[in-house]
């Protein structure tokens, strides 16, 4: 495949996640309110998207709760900075198994629910994107998998499409786009769908260029698609996508450190990506092109 760069990238911001980071640096938002101004820094900063979880004001714990997303979505769309919101939905898919001799019942941080409530707060808040895990995979943890059936995506997805919502697919390995392309062959998705290739998760696609490239290869030409690495490798993977013909995603979600020793914050992982970008001779789109180009319809959340 010959290299086709991409000339207009948006830039993603993964503001906050849900693993254990929040111990690692002070950087990480917690409360609603320190995710929805990281997220509003790293608008100013050049990300087009924002893509957010929730967690536990007081622990930093991940969560579902609707109200701290409905905040988050308030404080965000109420702000004089204009960004798309997504909102992942990867949340109640999480089994933790009891060990390799008493596998069952499942033991303490187990979090399943219907497709219903994973969705629940997509249904209220009405961001432009959300994340759809396009897969079940064994998750960096001894006894955790990360658990999306494929009727589980079916119902997801098609929740999403129809209240006007874009999934943005979320690939670990090759085998997350083969199905991905199925939900479009069914009409699940919509035909131009959108794709994040997650590169570097244990154990999902590792992030050597070679994997890399045989993901990139297994998007269909009409769909759009973004990429990130995790860690020390998430600048290089800024490059490394632009020049496949993709977009980039930093954040703290997946990367804490802006060089050794020294802990980031999420508007200059942002900076920074902009910077690459642009020294590569592409240009940084906003939110507005964004929408445009991803047919995104900007709505306000339901009414409290």
């Amino acid at each position: 495949m010959p290299l086709t760069m991409n000339r207009e990238v948006f830039i993603t911001c993964a503001v906050t996640g849900s693993g254990g980071t929040q111990d690692r640096s002070p950087h990480v938002p917690r409360s609603p309110e320190q995710i929805a101004n990281s997220a509003i820094a790293a608008a100013k900063a050049g990300a087009a998207v924002v893509h957010c979880h929730v967690r536990d004001p007081e622990t930093g714990a991940p969560s579902r709760d609707l109200g701290l997303y409905r905040e988050v979505t308030d404080r965000i769309r109420d702000s004089d900075t204009d960004v798309v919101l997504n909102l992942t939905a990867g949340m109640g898919g999480d089994i933790v198994f009891g060990g390799v001799e008493s596998p069952l019942p499942p033991v303490a941080g187990t979090d399943m629910v219907g497709a219903t409530e994973r969705v629940a707060h997509v249904a209220e808040c009405l961001p432009e994107i959300c994340t759809l895990d396009c897969g079940t995979m064994n998750f960096a943890e001894a006894d955790y998998v990360m658990t999306n059936t494929p009727g589980m995506l079916r119902a997801m997805g098609k929740m999403m499409t129809d209240i006007g919502v874009k999934p943005e697919i979320e690939a670990f390995d090759t085998g997350h786009l083969w199905f991905a392309k199925e939900l479009v062959k069914e009409g699940v998705l919509a035909p131009d769908a959108l794709v994040q290739l997650c590169m570097g998760v244990p154990w999902g696609a590792p992030d050597d260029l070679n994997t890399f490239m045989a993901m990139v290869n297994n998007v269909p030409d009409d769909w759009t698609f973004s990429a990130f690495g995790l860690g020390r490798n998430q600048m290089a993977y800024v490059a490394a996508s632009v020049l496949a013909g993709g977009n980039v995603r930093v954040g703290l979600e997946d990367n804490l450190w802006l060089g050794k020793g020294e802990l980031a914050q999420n508007w200059q992982l942002v900076e920074r990506a902009g910077g690459i970008i642009e020294n590569m001779g592409a240009r940084v789109i906003g939110p507005a092109e964004v929408r445009e180009k991803l047919g995104l319809v900007k709505q306000a959340p339901k009414a409290a």
